[in-house]
């Protein structure tokens, strides 16, 4: 059977021209005769191949819902409301039937046989002179990165999947899938790295800003946060294998980008701040992301939660006016300050942004709630300050109509500036469902940088990017700061965070980088019992703290269990959700998560 493509015109939206490659099967998508083109129609130059790129991540952000449900609800901070389908409920409960919508392991397929079908064809294309081959070598790389995130997220869940890299010709349904040999999570991460591994180092940075993809904006969004960091994912991949000083310099690599592009000769406001977890104000048009207050830091009431500064502005503000670029040579990407990778979902194009109806009980479905938990977690945390409460945690979700929402994905959509119990919509109408899909940002970056330095012996240093910095954490009374505030260590743990004025004025480069609390204007979390334990500990709940409902939960918890082996490490954490939730099903869903076979959903393809 021939390649196939599919050319869907979506008004003028930043997915305008989605080009899907079909050549597993045509029931995917259901292809009428007259609608299919053969690969030599459709891959002819530069801008077709772009096309193709650009349909696969349209393709692609088509699995946002099922990727939030099954990293958030299989874990400890989302609960299922009075209004959840049985599917949602088998997931809440760990009691997950073969037929279950969530648990379906099809749509990831779907989009990696588009990954093989356009690999294919992306070679045949610089065989033939089509495209230059260093054209083909950035998108290659942006799509085998892409295609192992994909097969990471089927391990981590299904344990036992097939891995296929090769188009499937003649196959008339995806379900041929599940005759392919499997191969286990450990396994799946072996061959992961093994493949991007073999990307040339060049390819592992983003598109430059002279590429077709990211030289416009395109319909208001600028393109440069929709594609995968992949120096960011080979951390994540070392770090399931237990190379922590691999994954820790992917991960350093990625902290240190305003360092690498030259920013302390042409910009050093963005050479302290960019991804380096700072309060300060990053650029003239836009204010600090940090939890702040607009004078009196001792009355709650001035605490600054809007759409421009603050905290909440990271998941708030307008998106058009977060980016800035260096003026050397080498800085010509434009960069957002926090955000590595997240997709828009607008009322102009596809796919609608599912997470209206999942969270939003105004204009939703209201299916999912933040669960008592992670509520708990938040209120019992303590501000430098005093207040008794995290204010992410207010910023992550809110009381609407006297129930609690997650609020992450709803600041374009709802107002959350409230008047009793009304809400005023953001856009025109409820139909204007605007808003993000929020796939990877700086402070996971920094915390998962810290799991692996603290895996690594560097515990001071992982106990003070969680906390609050190192140029805090490795202070001392002196004046003359020459031998402190600096880690005096190797790559990729050196970290200058000095600041003095004697014996010389000095401002390094990491000096206002305030670590993950210190950020949020939390106070450190002590040390109890075995260090490395303790701050592996804290590591993990900051992420709750930090990213909650954001689709990385599952996977933290199941990491380190594994690492551990210890089975009571997840365990405990689901159980405590769930009784607090007052669900009957609490202990035996504790003694059922006690063995590790128990942690992977059923592999059907349906």
């Amino acid at each position: 059977m021939k390649s196939i493509f599919r050319k869907i015109i979506i008004n003028l939206g930043v997915l305008s021209c989605v080009w899907i490659g079909t050549s597993s099967c045509s029931k995917v998508f259901d292809l009428d005769p007259e609608e299919a083109l053969t690969s030599q129609q459709m891959y002819r130059d530069i801008y077709d191949a772009d096309a193709a790129i650009i349909g696969l991540y349209g393709k692609f952000s088509t699995l946002a819902k099922q990727y939030v449900v099954l990293n958030e609800l299989r874990a400890d901070l989302l609960d299922v409301t009075e209004n959840a389908d049985l599917s949602l409920r088998e997931i809440n409960n760990h009691s997950v039937s073969a037929n279950n919508a969530y648990a379906d392991p099809r749509p990831y397929y779907e989009v990696i046989l588009n990954c093989n079908d356009i690999l294919k064809n992306f070679k045949m294309m610089v065989e033939s002179n089509k495209i230059k081959r260093t054209e083909y070598n950035q998108r290659y790389a942006d799509v085998i990165a892409l295609r192992s995130w994909l097969y990471l997220q089927l391990a981590i869940h299904f344990n036992n999947v097939p891995y296929i890299t090769e188009t499937i010709e003649q196959v008339s349904d995806v379900s041929a899938i599940a005759s392919k040999p499997s191969i286990p999570l450990k396994e799946m991460v072996k061959q992961l790295i093994t493949a991007m591994e073999t990307i040339p180092s060049v390819y592992l940075d983003p598109y430059s800003l002279d590429n077709t993809f990211v030289s416009n904006n395109v319909d208001g969004y600028s393109p440069t946060t929709f594609f995968i960091e992949k120096h960011v994912l080979l951390g994540d991949l070392y770090l399931w294998d237990n190379q922590y000083n691999k994954a820790a310099t992917m991960y350093k690599y990625i902290m240190t980008t305003s360092d690498r592009l030259g920013f302390e000769a042409t910009d050093i406001n963005v050479w302290y701040h960019l991804y380096k977890i700072t309060r300060g104000q990053i650029s003239s048009g836009m204010g600090p992301v940090a939890v702040s207050y607009d004078s009196n830091i001792n009355d709650e009431s001035r605490l600054l939660d809007n759409n421009n500064t603050g905290w909440r502005s990271l998941f708030a503000r307008d998106r058009s006016n977060t980016n800035y670029n260096g003026t050397s040579n080498t800085s010509s990407i434009l960069r957002d300050p926090e955000w590595l990778w997240l997709l828009p979902f607008d009322n102009k194009f596809l796919p609608q942004n599912p997470f209206i109806d999942l969270f939003s009980n105004v204009g939703g479905s209201y299916l999912l709630q933040p669960s008592q938990q992670a509520q708990d977690m938040w209120n019992t945390q303590t501000q430098t300050n005093n207040f008794s409460f995290d204010a992410r945690g207010r910023m992550s979700y809110k009381m609407v109509n006297g129930r609690p929402v997650v609020y992450k994905y709803l600041y374009n959509y709802l107002n959350p500036n409230l008047t009793g119990s009304v809400l005023s919509l953001v856009g025109k109408s409820l139909q204007e469902k605007n808003g993000r899909w929020f796939l990877n940002r700086a402070a996971n970056v920094h915390l998962k940088f810290a799991e692996a330095a603290n895996r690594e012996g560097r515990r001071k240093l992982a106990f003070a990017l969680m906390n609050s910095g190192v140029a805090n954490i490795y202070n001392g009374t002196s004046t003359n700061k020459t031998n402190l505030m600096n880690t005096f260590d190797v790559p990729p743990y050196d970290f200058d965070a000095r600041n003095g004025d004697a014996p010389v004025r000095y401002r390094s480069s990491w000096h206002l980088a305030t670590g993950i609390r210190g950020r949020a204007m939390l106070k450190d979390v002590a040390v109890v019992g075995d260090s490395t334990l303790s701050i592996e500990n804290s590591i993990i709940n900051e992420g709750a703290l930090e990213l909650a409902f954001e689709g990385h939960r599952w996977s933290d918890l199941l990491r380190v269990a594994l690492r551990r082996e210890d089975p009571t490490f997840l365990a405990d954490k689901i159980y405590d959700k769930l009784r607090k939730a007052n669900n009957p099903n609490a202990a035996a869903i504790r003694s059922k998560l006690m063995n590790k076979d128990n942690w992977f959903l059923p592999f059907k393809i349906q």
